[in-house]
């Protein structure tokens, strides 16, 4: 690999580390630890999913892809896994993509979606462990999707993360 690649070439682990570090300097020192890995899980996932991917579901490009998938197609399974997903969709495009949503569509609706879609997932879900942590962010979505926004604003005025030699 090139020196070029092997400087932009992010592990998952990389990623989780790197967004888990940002949601920490956003948040109060008090913030539950399994509810910030869980958020930079979401962060550093869909950091690594193209929007144009064909080898498995794509990221979403807007909240309106959130709509047709999630709500508008009423045949779809509302499985743990399924409603996870719609709820980490929303988190992360009404939170750290705010800015860029705002003007086409209704975040604080989008909001309360994200926290029901992750209400549905902890009721399905089989790990009881995993349900806890899905329904703390349930109930504390308006609470992490500021931290997502702040980060993604904070991010953006960083003109270079990597430092040039």
């Amino acid at each position: 690999m090139s020196p070029t690649g092997e400087l932009l070439a992010v592990s998952e682990r990389q990623a989780l580390e790197f967004f888990a570090l940002g949601l920490r300097d956003v948040s109060e020192t008090s913030v539950n630890q399994e509810e910030l890995l869980y958020n930079a899980s979401v962060l550093a996932h869909y950091a690594q999913v193209s929007t144009a991917c064909t080898v498995e579901l794509p990221a979403p490009a807007t909240l309106g892809d959130v709509f047709d998938q999630f709500v508008a197609d009423e045949s779809a399974p509302r499985d743990s896994l399924r409603m996870e997903m719609a709820a980490a969709q929303c988190l992360l495009l009404a939170g750290f993509f705010e800015d860029q949503m705002r003007q086409r569509h209704n975040i604080r609706w989008y909001a309360e979606l994200g926290s029901g879609f992750f209400s549905q997932a902890a009721v399905h879900e089989r790990s009881s462990r995993k349900a806890q942590v899905l329904d703390a962010i349930a109930r504390r979505f308006e609470t992490w999707r500021p931290r997502h926004e702040q980060l993604s604003r904070e991010l953006r005025d960083k003109p270079y993360l990597l430092t040039p030699s």
